[in-house]
């Protein structure tokens, strides 16, 4: 049976929050993330001829990770079929991965499980410089980490709008597979908000949020943390798992789309925590039987289970039975639809949610709450 793996060595519809806590002036949505000016200013967009150049231009924009973490293993020693415990021993355990550079003086997005425990980070440029690295914050529940090396003037890959990208649509993976630096494959996106289960350590508040892209460049053991680009040279993803039966590539992987990236790490630059917005509901996929079960017209959205008192749905008036259809001007048909696009905004932010009750089409603003039920900025 083939099974979902990280690259290193080595069916949730919760969307729910204590909403118990009264709203806060210190609104999280109050700085803007730089990096998402990044996706939004002006600058041209690179009209490349091929792969190529595409390569060339982004290849300096990827390095390659080596993590250190040390274990205490028990020591035993037999005396006369006795098994004693005689002390501890230190073993150093070395694990490697692939990162990518989003700004000019050293700041690198990479995966939490490349980084998770590290007690020392080195990072090796294109150019084959070795610069210690920091960790600045990491996001268990996206599988995503930010790390700071001390160095100015680099080659980042700038982030691309990956809602612009399309089933069918080239791209390119570049990491470090099996060690080997540099490593350039190339695909399709061959699908999109794919939930694939396989983030299962969050912190205990936190949902999991799976919204993959899917590819089939070939990716492999080390590619964890490299970059997916497209063909102007934009980072539309950061490279997460394969699907395998033995832990090598065999067909498809997964990548963390760039605006749930983009947000990401410009939360962990600036607070060294997510500030994550809550709509407070538990969500089902429409299906026939769905559709037929409860009378909706036609089989799409997403039906409310339950909401949860004080949260953002009760407060803005959706209630059990209706039909959530899109968020923020986007359609969501999947669970995984809905938490991408929830996973752009901040606690106190107003969204659009459109829903269907009893055959009418209503739209209402929604104010995110944060895990707190608050909408504070959460610090780590």
């Amino acid at each position: 049976m083939k099974k979902i793996v990280f690259l290193t060595i080595m069916a949730t519809t919760l969307l729910t929050a204590s909403c118990d806590a009264q709203r806060s002036d210190n609104s999280a949505k109050a700085t803007t993330n730089p990096l998402a000016q990044q996706v939004t200013d002006n600058r041209p967009r690179l009209e490349l001829k091929d792969f190529t150049d595409v390569a060339a231009a982004t290849i300096d924009g990827v390095v390659h990770i080596k993590t250190e973490m040390t274990q205490l293993t028990p020591l035993y020693q037999s005396f006369f079929g006795f098994i004693i415990q005689q002390g501890v021993q230190r073993q150093t355990y070395q694990a490697y991965g692939s990162g990518v550079i989003i700004t000019a003086d050293g700041y690198i997005l990479t995966n939490n499980h490349v980084v998770q425990d590290a007690e020392r980070i080195t990072v090796t440029l294109n150019d084959r410089r070795e610069l210690s690295a920091r960790l600045v914050g990491n996001d268990p529940a996206t599988d995503l980490a930010v790390i700071k090396v001390e160095a100015e003037g680099l080659t980042y890959i700038p982030f691309g709008n990956s809602d612009l990208a399309r089933v069918g649509e080239p791209v390119l993976a570049i990491g470090n597979p099996f060690n080997l630096t540099s490593t350039v494959t190339s695909g399709i996106i061959s699908a999109k908000a794919r939930n694939m289960h396989i983030i299962d350590n969050p912190r205990s508040n936190e949902t999991p949020l799976e919204s993959f892209l899917q590819t089939d460049a070939a990716v492999n053991s080390g590619n964890s943390g490299g970059a997916l680009v497209n063909s102007h040279a934009e980072l539309i993803g950061i490279v997460t798992a394969i699907a395998s039966g033995n832990g090598n590539y065999i067909g498809y992987s997964f990548a963390i789309p760039s605006n749930t990236a983009v947000k990401v790490a410009g939360d962990l630059q600036r607070y060294g925590y997510v500030q994550r917005g809550y709509l407070g509901v538990q969500v089902t996929e429409v299906d026939a039987n769905v559709a037929r079960q409860t009378g909706a017209s036609s089989i799409k959205g997403l039906y409310v289970a339950k909401v949860t008192d004080d949260c953002a749905a009760a407060k803005a008036g959706i209630r059990q039975g209706d039909i959530i259809l899109r968020v923020a001007g986007k359609e969501v048909n999947t669970f995984a639809e809905m938490m991408e696009e929830l996973a752009l905004f901040s606690p106190g932010d107003e969204v659009d949610v459109e829903y269907e009750r009893s055959g009418r089409i209503h739209t209402v603003k929604a104010t995110l709450l944060n895990s707190q039920g608050t909408t504070q900025i959460i610090r780590k």
